[in-house]
């Protein structure tokens, strides 16, 4: 009985510390998605000041030609996790991107990663991975990351010119409800509604836009801040899916561990109660035995003969 209760308690012990790792995990899940989220909703400031400066080309420039070549450079860009604790993220992720890239069986799509498990993801689905880059670990290393997949896709449309390039952007996203959904998002060309919107919407100031740069150099500068700040913002919401999905699995795995501790606890309180019951047995039927042995028909008295 002693044994049953030394391994009880050594149970108990153990998912006390498993408790409080799940829990220390599950703080830091609500404190890491805060920054990101935060950093999210300041990248729109800049983007729309990006915004701002391509309605200027355009209402001074003029409209901009449509034309897509028939054979285009086709890239999409996947953000995962090497985090973990974060249940089937990559793998559901990846599968998604797996449909998106087959549906298109014409054309080969160069695939660019962030993170070394989902680049074994999407192996797993059967797609090649053209480079891999390594994800943000801090708010301040989503400007980083934003930056070398900016100069990327700036390699390869220079690499590919006379071709155009169609570049797509793969992350988790918020949906309604406090869910996330697999979200696949056009990023080139620019978006024809917007820049429709763009060329049709009157200049509302009293002082004409003037710039001096080249008008090609400029429209690409503004194009690489689009980009950017389109890089930055799939980066942090990718961010901010990942903590609430760790979230999630954080709070079912401490429910579980408390369902185990209840049970743990619930085993030690019958085991003590039932050594306690045994050893008031024991003590019961000791004194019934005691009892009997001086009770008056069982004493022998010892005296001289008459």
């Amino acid at each position: 009985m002693a044994q049953t209760l030394e391994v009880l308690a050594r149970r108990t012990a153990s998912m006390e510390g498993i408790r409080s790792v799940v829990h220390t995990m599950k703080t830091l899940s609500v404190i890491n998605s805060a920054p990101y989220e935060r950093a999210a909703h300041a990248v729109e400031a800049y983007h729309d000041t990006v915004l701002l400066g391509l309605h200027a080309f355009l209402s001074r420039s003029g409209p901009i030609s449509d034309v897509t070549s028939d054979d285009p450079t086709r890239v999409m860009v996947v953000f995962g996790s090497d985090h973990g604790l974060c249940g089937n993220y990559n793998e559901a992720l990846a599968a998604h991107v797996a449909l998106s890239i087959n549906a298109d069986t014409d054309d080969a799509t160069a695939v660019i990663c962030i993170g070394a498990q989902m680049a074994d993801a999407l192996a797993d689905q059967g797609l090649g991975v053209q480079k891999s880059f390594f994800p943000p670990a801090s708010v301040d290393g989503i400007g980083r990351l934003a930056n070398l997949l900016t100069k990327k896709l700036d390699d390869i449309r220079q690499r590919s010119l006379p071709h155009d390039v169609v570049v797509s952007l793969a992350y988790f996203a918020r949906s309604d409800g406090g869910m996330q959904a697999p979200k696949i998002e056009a990023l080139l060309p620019l978006d024809p509604v917007l820049i429709r919107d763009l060329q049709t919407r009157s200049w509302v100031s009293r002082s004409v836009p003037i710039f001096t740069m080249p008008p090609d150099a400029l429209f690409l500068s503004l194009v690489r801040g689009h980009l950017f700040a389109s890089l930055f913002r799939a980066a942090a919401e990718a961010l901010v899916t990942e903590n609430a999905a760790r979230l999630a699995l954080m709070q079912q795995a401490e429910q579980s561990v408390d369902d185990r501790l209840e049970a743990l606890q619930s085993d030690t309180r019958t085991i003590r109660q039932s050594e306690i019951t045994t050893e008031l047995l024991d003590v019961i039927i000791g004194f019934e035995a005691l009892r009997k042995k001086r009770r008056p028909g069982n004493i022998h008295k010892t005296g001289p003969a008459k």
